[in-house]
């Protein structure tokens, strides 16, 4: 493959527009580039989660998850075209229905944190949560695949359920709401 960025910098932006893969410029605070926005920061954020102590399945699968951000990120950067393959909701409902059947049943809400790993996978999760309110804008506005919009909702899950995977293999537990300290009752 030959080089596909000769430079980083090109000038074009610098009056507030960009261009989409299509060749079509559009200004840079469009719902189109809010969403692809949203999709890199989404995969940044996982490459952070990468970067701490992991079990190896849950980073393998987060790996897999990058590559499909990346795919997504190009869809939307392509009106009407649709590269993230319906068989990734297939793997992401199948991957969390494994993972969730190792974690006991949820009886409370529980609180973003259990360790870094953990609370960053959390954070993961509700940039996902956003990026999937984003793309549902864009969607009433233009075309957005379902697969697009399905992946994320998916997503969002999976990073949950592999947050308190992280969360229970590093021994930090879970912190689990406690509604009686809204009532100035946390004794």
């Amino acid at each position: 493959m030959g080089n596909r960025l000769s430079k980083i910098y090109t000038r074009t932006g610098d009056e507030g527009m960009t261009g989409l893969s299509t060749g079509e410029r559009v200004r840079k605070d469009s719902l189109r580039i809010e969403a692809m926005g949203d999709v890199d920061e989404l995969n940044s954020i996982v490459g952070m989660v990468l970067a701490l102590e992991l079990p190896a399945q849950v980073a393998d699968c987060l790996v897999d998850v990058q590559h499909d951000l990346f795919n997504l990120g190009a869809e939307i950067s392509m009106p009407g075209e649709q590269l993230l393959d319906p068989a990734r909701i297939d793997w992401l409902e199948a991957t969390l229905d494994s993972f969730n059947d190792e974690l006991p049943p949820l009886v409370e809400f529980i609180l973003p944190g259990g360790g870094l790993a953990a609370a960053t996978c959390h954070l993961a999760r509700s940039v996902c949560r956003r990026s999937e309110r984003h793309l549902v804008a864009l969607a009433a506005e233009e075309p957005v695949t379902t697969v697009a919009r399905t992946y994320l909702n998916r997503l969002s899950d999976l990073l949950f359920v592999l947050a308190r995977i992280i969360s229970r293999e590093a021994g930090e537990g879970e912190v689990f709401w406690q509604s009686a300290r809204l009532d100035g009752n946390d004794a």
